[in-house]
C-alpha cells in the first residue's frame, strides 16, 4: 500500500510539472519550487494550491531516493495522495461549466421588447443582466446599471417615465460598446476559465456560446452569484 502511494504521488506530481512547464513553455532547468511561484502569477488553481505544491516537491525528492534494496525511503500517506490527485484533476482537467450550470434557464428579451418588459423581466426574475437577441441572434446584452442610467438621462431631457419605457425598445439602450463588459468563452470552457475571466478585468457576467463568438445563442451565463456552486462544486470534484 506506501509503495502505491508512492508510485500514484510521483504520477501525479510528474503530471502537474509537465503540464506547467508546456503550458507556459517554462525551462527544464528551473526548479519545481520556481516553476510553481512563476505559475502562480498565471495560473489561478496555482495560486489556490501554491504553498502545498511547495510542500509537495520537497516531499517527492524524498520519495524518489531509494535505498540499496531499491525500496522508497519516504511514502505519502493516504490523504496525500488523495489531496495531489485533486489537484491534479483540477488543473489538468478541470470540470466544464457547462457540467454544472447546463439546466441554468437562460432569460432574454427581445430587440424590439420594450424598455417596460426588460424592466419587468429584471424584476420577476431578480437579475441584473438580459441578454437581448434580434431573430435569433444575440445582438447585445442590458443590464440594469445601463438601464438606470438611460431612464435618468431620459427624465433629464424631459421624458415622461411612462411614455419613455412604452415607447422605447430595447435596442434603443443597447450598443457594441456594452458587450465590452462580459466576456464570451466557448462550450467546452472549464469553471477556472470562467473564474480567470472575472480575474482578468472586470466585468459583469460570461456568456457561454458554441464557440464562444459574439452573436451565437446563450448556453449559459455566469455571474458572481453562480460563485458559491461553482466554488462548491470544485471543493467535491474528484
Amino acid at each position: 500500500m506506501n509503495r502505491e502511494n508512492a508510485v500514484r504521488f510521483i504520477h501525479s506530481y510528474n503530471r502537474i510539472e509537465s503540464y506547467l512547464r508546456g503550458r507556459y513553455n517554462v525551462k527544464a532547468s528551473q526548479s519545481f519550487t520556481d516553476l510553481v511561484k512563476r505559475c502562480s502569477d498565471l495560473n489561478i488553481t496555482i495560486r489556490r494550491y501554491q504553498d502545498v505544491l511547495i510542500d509537495y516537491g520537497k516531499l517527492r525528492n524524498a520519495i524518489v531516493h531509494k535505498d540499496t534494496n531499491d525500496n522508497f525511503i519516504a511514502y505519502p500517506s493516504d490523504e496525500v495522495v488523495a489531496r495531489i490527485e485533486k489537484i491534479e484533476k483540477e488543473l489538468c482537467s478541470p470540470p466544464p461549466v457547462l457540467q454544472v450550470l447546463n439546466n441554468k434557464k437562460i432569460i432574454y428579451v427581445y430587440a424590439d421588447s420594450t424598455i417596460k418588459t426588460a424592466i419587468l423581466t429584471f424584476s420577476e426574475y431578480k437579475l441584473r443582466t438580459l441578454p437581448v437577441y434580434d431573430h435569433g441572434k444575440m445582438v447585445g446584452a442590458i443590464n440594469v446599471r445601463k438601464l438606470v442610467a438611460c431612464i435618468g438621462r431620459a427624465i433629464e431631457e424631459g421624458w415622461d417615465i411612462n411614455e419613455y419605457i412604452l415607447k422605447k425598445h430595447c435596442e434603443d439602450v443597447i450598443s457594441g460598446d456594452d458587450l465590452r463588459a462580459y466576456t464570451f468563452l466557448p462550450k467546452d470552457a472549464s469553471i477556472v476559465d470562467c473564474f480567470t475571466a472575472f480575474e482578468k478585468k472586470s466585468i459583469l457576467a460570461v456568456f457561454v456560446t458554441e464557440t464562444g463568438q459574439i452573436g451565437e445563442k446563450v448556453l449559459t451565463m455566469v455571474t458572481t452569484s453562480d460563485f458559491p456552486l461553482l466554488n462548491k462544486y470544485m471543493e467535491l470534484y474528484r
